[in-house]
């Protein structure tokens, strides 16, 4: 596997902190969480101030690479466009730091955190934010396009867009459908213009988007269930990938959609930009399949577990005259619902594979848990191993299988802040103990991961999947 990418993976609010540091402005997070009176982002891990400790433990751990978001509230000051000169000085000191430490930036363009000053005027059903996003992204190719030469466009556009304006448990916490379609259009028609914007400029690197992907399942071989799967597919993973890799929304979702919603935002001519400007390669990020019934009944039910444990199995997916997800008993689930299914990874791998013919990367992969981290002796996070070792697995079956996988990034660096679920679902390598000034301690995981990194994959235990 010469030249993979062996690293791991955060994003701008989730570690930052500095939230108003440097003349960064409010994002619609910061303005949704203070409002609420929740659990906020304001310190996170600090990684503003301690980027190059965090990049130390990186580099002594054995990636060469790290994928990270730029925070467009920090680069970005005002509704005119203005450039935040400081916000601009930080990035260039990340990029700088990882490459001065023979680490590969993987960049991502917008995480979520929306400058407050946009969704004031609409958010993403507004399509001045399209413009909004493209000055942006302008801004972000003219000075790091020479530096970086891997760019996402947006992190996963089916949660921030379902969670904000269909599930309405993330800002701006709606639950409106028609909403949801035209936000999701508008998103995917930001990231053909972005690739439009990047390809003008014949820089070495490339762009691509990153996707919550949901391999669908069937619950059994009927007919009934083969729709239902359709149907599932094209709610999950379809207009995402469908839009960003071949320049096309399925028909049969705009044909259905269109039988009861107003469509009449979308153009010729943004169909022939999205036709047009199609990704370089496809990230995936990979927690969990969907496993799929035919609709029964009952409304449309979408209910996210974000209080972990205390929640555990409320989690539930109702698609009305669409589509039921269903949990196999059989398989194990985390606090916060999510089944641990590795043999997902590699056949979700090869359906992108089959269908896109595209270079991909696993942009996330790993496992939350609670964990004490206030011992001195590391975190012995033996579960988190498993996991990883056996999606790394996957992974490696399906290069075996010639699914051009070229890179791999475990969620996360360090322990952050988790949006709803706070600081106590800790995903990282590195602990960071919130209670004790924020020290960085590696757990057992970070160690192994180090040899995973060091030895190229060649210490992975493949017999299970």
């Amino acid at each position: 596997m010469k030249k993979f990418l062996w690293g791991t993976a955060t994003a701008s609010y989730q570690c930052e902190g500095a939230w108003n540091e440097d003349e960064r402005v409010e994002s619609m997070w910061d303005y949704y969480l203070h409002k609420n009176n929740l659990e906020d982002g304001d310190t996170a891990s600090d990684h503003y101030h301690r980027f190059k400790e965090d990049i130390k433990y990186m580099k002594d751990g054995g990636h060469n690479t790290y994928r990270f978001s730029l925070a467009w509230p920090r680069i970005i000051k005002n509704i005119d466009g203005d450039i935040n000169p400081k916000g601009i000085e930080f990035y260039h000191k990340l990029i700088d730091e990882c490459l001065n430490n023979g680490i590969t930036p993987f960049v991502t363009i917008y995480h979520w955190d929306l400058p407050q000053f946009l969704e004031e005027k609409g958010g993403w059903i507004n399509k001045e934010t399209v413009d909004a996003y493209i000055h942006y992204v302008k801004v972000v190719f003219k000075e790091f396009g020479e530096k970086v030469k891997h760019f996402v466009t947006f992190n996963e556009p089916r949660y921030f867009i379902f969670s904000g304006y269909k599930i309405g448990n993330y800002p701006p916490a709606l639950q409106n459908t028609e909403f949801t379609i035209k936000g999701s259009y508008y998103v995917m028609l930001a990231n053909a213009r972005a690739i439009s914007e990047y390809k003008k400029l014949n820089l070495d690197g490339n762009i691509g988007i990153v996707h919550s992907f949901a391999p669908v399942f069937g619950v059994d071989d009927t007919l009934e269930t083969k729709i239902a799967m359709r149907n599932a597919d094209n709610f999950m993973n379809n207009w995402i990938l469908d839009t960003a890799a071949k320049g096309e929304i399925p028909i049969d979702l705009l044909t259905r959609l269109s039988m009861k919603y107003d469509l009449s935002y979308i153009t010729p001519d943004d169909m022939k930009i999205i036709k047009e400007n199609t990704v370089d390669f496809i990230g995936l990020n990979y927690y969990a399949r969907v496993l799929v019934k035919p609709y029964a009944e009952g409304e449309t039910t979408l209910v996210v577990n974000n209080a972990g444990s205390s929640a555990k199995g409320t989690s539930k997916v109702i698609i009305k005259n669409w589509f039921e997800q269903v949990f196999d008993p059989a398989s194990k689930y985390t606090e916060w619902d999510t089944e641990v299914y590795p043999r997902g990874l590699y056949e979700g791998i090869m359906m992108v594979h089959n269908k896109y013919n595209l270079p991909i990367y696993i942009t996330e992969n790993g496992v939350a848990s609670y964990e004490d981290v206030t011992g001195d002796e590391p975190v012995n996070d033996d579960y988190r191993i498993e996991f990883l070792n056996d999606h790394i697995a996957a992974i490696l079956n399906a290069k075996d299988e010639g699914a051009d996988v070229k890179g791999y990034y475990v969620w996360s660096t360090m322990d952050l802040y988790s949006w709803k679920n706070g600081c106590k679902k800790r995903y990282g390598l590195v602990a960071v103990d919130w209670k004790n000034g924020l020290v960085r301690k590696p757990k057992k995981s970070y160690y192994w991961f180090k040899k995973v990194c060091e030895s190229n994959g060649k210490i992975i235990d493949r017999r299970n999947i």
